[in-house]
């Protein structure tokens, strides 16, 4: 029974395994875009997503951290700088898996593992828009407006009704 056990070993030591992923998650940064299996490409995923968010934050530290796995000065350049820069006010999933045909020679399940951001096809006509959080319990800020035209177009309302009697008083004396 695998009860808790979460890693995909994929059929290899743990030294074979990490030096793949690390292999695979330079050139997904390099390359924007890989062809692998499903599994690897599902694998590769929970281990590159956590060092887009270590990205995020530039300090000597978190390139530290994200050099121990990944072992290439020019990928953590482009990581830190160009990466980091397009995913800043994404909450996560910086991964995209698309399914292809099985491969021809074991019909194995291939996959295409893309950066979300740099997906020309999907995301371009599609703006950034940051929404403003709004708490359950106060009023939204789109509708305290409302409610402030509300209440001036009722007190439009009201001053011509009391100016009309003040006018007909002085005419009738």
């Amino acid at each position: 029974m695998r009860h808790g056990k979460k890693v995909n070993h994929l059929g290899r030591t743990d030294s074979h395994r990490k030096a793949m992923l690390a292999n695979m998650a330079t050139s997904l940064i390099k390359a924007k875009r890989i062809t692998t299996t499903l599994a690897k490409a599902k694998a590769l995923r929970t281990y590159v997503e956590p060092l887009i968010t270590k990205a995020k934050n530039d300090t000597t530290h978190s390139r530290r951290t994200v050099f121990s796995y990944l072992q290439d000065k020019e990928v953590i350049t482009i990581l830190f700088r160009e990466v980091a820069e397009k995913v800043a006010n994404r909450p996560g999933g910086y991964t995209r898996i698309i399914k292809l045909n099985n491969r021809q020679g074991d019909n194995a399940e291939m996959a295409l593992i893309e950066l979300v951001d740099y997906n020309t096809v999907y995301g371009k006509d599609v703006e950034v828009k940051e929404e403003k959080k709004t708490t359950r319990r106060g009023r939204s800020k789109a509708a305290a407006p409302k409610a402030a035209e509300a209440k001036a177009e009722t007190a439009e309302e009201v001053a011509p009704a009391e100016e009309a009697p003040a006018t007909e008083e002085p005419k009738g004396e």
